[in-house]
Formats: C-alpha cells, sequence, structure tokens
C-alpha cells in the first residue's frame, strides 16, 4: 500500500485563511467576546490582525503568476467574501470558498473565533483537500517563480526557518507580555508536545508552509485535549501551540524534513522602518528583492504604506503584477 506521503505526482492545494474585521457583523461579535473574556494579551486583540487591506488580491495573483500548477485555493472565511472582481475569471474558478463552521463541525461552539490559531487547527478537516497542500496567510506572497520540489521534494517537507535556543526567554517573565515574541511562546509550545526544549527547536519562518494533511489529521489523533484546547480560545492565548510549527515538528521527527538553507524569503514585519529613514528600509527591502526571494511577507501593509507610499507598486511589481484588467 502507497503511504500518503509517497504521492509526489499528486494535485497540490493552496489554503489561505482570510477575514474582513471591518465587516459589521464581525466587528459586532468580536466586540462582545472579547468584553466577554476580560484581559487578552495585545497580540490577540492587535486590530491590524483582521484589517482586511487587500493583501487577499497580492495573494491570489502572485499564484497565479508564480505557481499557476496548484489545482485549488481554497479560501477559508467566516463566511464572508472579498471583492475578486480585479481577478481574472480563471483565477475566481479556482478559488473555492469554505467557512468556519464547515471545518469546526462539531466544534462548532467554539464559534465565532477571532483566533487563527483555532482555525489553521482544522484546516486540514477541508472537505476535498489534496493530501500535499499549502498553507498561506493572506499577507505571504510569492515573488518568484514556485515549482513542487521548492516545497516537497519526494517525501519531505521543505521547511524554512532556523534551530533557536528559546530557553532565557521562556524563563523571563517580562517576555510573555511582549507582543512582538508571542508567536515565539506559540512555536516553543508546539515544539513541546513532541519532546523538543525551549533551547532546541525549529522555528519557522513567516513564509508559505508545506503540509500533509495525514500528519495533521495524525496530530489531532494523538492529542486530541491539546487540539480541543487550542480551538477553544476564541483569540490568542499564550497556553496555544502554533499548528504549523507541530506539523514541522513531526516531519523532522519522523525523517520527513529537508531544510531550506539558502535565505529565499524576506518578511517586512509590524513596525518595520516607522522610527527610522525611509530610504533606509527602501534600501533593505531593495537588497532584499535583488536576492531573487521565493516568498515575501507584509505583516502590516497599512502601516508600511505610511513608511513607503508606494507600497503597493512595489508589491505589485515584486508578484509579477496584475492582470491589464478582469475578464
Amino acid at each position: 500500500m502507497t503511504h500518503p506521503f509517497e504521492q509526489p505526482n499528486d494535485p497540490i492545494d493552496a489554503v489561505i485563511t482570510w477575514v474582513d474585521g471591518a465587516a459589521p457583523e464581525h466587528r459586532r461579535q468580536r466586540e462582545f467576546h472579547a468584553a466577554q473574556a476580560g484581559k487578552l494579551h495585545e497580540n490577540a486583540i492587535n486590530p491590524h490582525r483582521w484589517v482586511d487591506s487587500n493583501e487577499i488580491l497580492f495573494c491570489l495573483q502572485s499564484i497565479e503568476n508564480n505557481a499557476p500548477w496548484i489545482r485549488v485555493i481554497w479560501l477559508v472565511t467566516d463566511g464572508t467574501k472579498p471583492d475578486l472582481s480585479r481577478l481574472s475569471t480563471a483565477l475566481r474558478a479556482k478559488v473555492r470558498y469554505v467557512s468556519h463552521a464547515q471545518i469546526f463541525g462539531e466544534f462548532d461552539d467554539a464559534l465565532p473565533t477571532f483566533n487563527s490559531l483555532a482555525i489553521e487547527s482544522l484546516l486540514w478537516r477541508i472537505a476535498g483537500l489534496t493530501e500535499r497542500f499549502l498553507y498561506f496567510n493572506d499577507d505571504v506572497f510569492l515573488t518568484a517563480p514556485l515549482v513542487p520540489e521548492d516545497v516537497f521534494r519526494e517525501d519531505r517537507a521543505v521547511l524554512r526557518g532556523r534551530w533557536v535556543d528559546f530557553g532565557a526567554l521562556r524563563e523571563d517573565p517580562s517576555a510573555r507580555d511582549d507582543p512582538a515574541v508571542f508567536n515565539h511562546f506559540m512555536q516553543i509550545n508546539a515544539a513541546g508536545m513532541l519532546g523538543y526544549a525551549p533551547s532546541h527547536f525549529f522555528k519557522a519562518a513567516h513564509v508559505v508552509h508545506p503540509v500533509w494533511r495525514s500528519v495533521m489529521a495524525d496530530a489531532f489523533a494523538r492529542n486530541r485535549q491539546a487540539f480541543v484546547e487550542n480551538i477553544g480560545h476564541r483569540f490568542r492565548d499564550l497556553r496555544q501551540f502554533l499548528p504549523q510549527s507541530l506539523h514541522n515538528h513531526a516531519c523532522i521527527t519522523a525523517g520527513r524534513a529537508i531544510f531550506q538553507t539558502r535565505p529565499d524569503h524576506l518578511h517586512v514585519y509590524s513596525g518595520q522602518g516607522v522610527d527610522s529613514d525611509p530610504d533606509e528600509l527602501r534600501r533593505v527591502l531593495q537588497a532584499g528583492l535583488e536576492r531573487g526571494p521565493k516568498f515575501l511577507c507584509v505583516n502590516d501593509l497599512p502601516q508600511l504604506e505610511g513608511v513607503i507610499p508606494e507600497a503597493r507598486a512595489w508589491i505589485t511589481a515584486a508578484i509579477g503584477g496584475f492582470a491589464d484588467s478582469a475578464d
């Protein structure tokens, strides 16, 4: 019998999570449940987490331009849909919508949710999803041609990131309140589920993540209660784990991972350049693009536009441009 890993010629789907935080019902529900929850971590309620600045258009167009071999693009939403009219008919035809309710199923008492970690815990349950898929946040774009071997090589996932020692961070009480390192704790928690210590684990970069559906299904079966707890937080919480990191460490443990050692991604993080010379940030970003990265992550596009007003034109050029007009 062929193991699910050993299907290198099978199709690959893409999964993207998206939300419009300005939608009246989303905003009403978010404010209501935040008030019910009491004190929440700053990282959990930062408004930029739900702001829709049309990054989804860049993300989708970058897939059409640089990974046209993607079979289906699954857009996971709370039920609302973005305006994709700027995109071609062919690209829009690839998009299929999945609601939170469809993947939460028997865990629907956790809805509505405003927590990407909870949603990411259940992406593998999308009906009709391929065994191998790529997970995108909507602020991650492809900036060069991508081939399947860039993300899956035979029976191994291609991981991007680095091995880190966060032992001191784990012991620093003040760090737990720092929104800039919140993600570090989510990855520490995930790695710890498979026996990796904070002093030595693999920290994933902000890129497109290759995922095997069967690996996530197995992780769920082995750690059901941890998944149930992860799903149950409506807002991000320091007790949670990052599902992508759990997947990565499961692959590493099984010998099913390969590490991309040449840097091929560029990350514009929240706050970058705000208190510095805009021209210096332009030089840094231009130098990064000249290295020919395959992935670009822009955490806070409105903030970047405040520093570099031409940011959208810059991103458009980086992803390979939009069609002259929609069909």
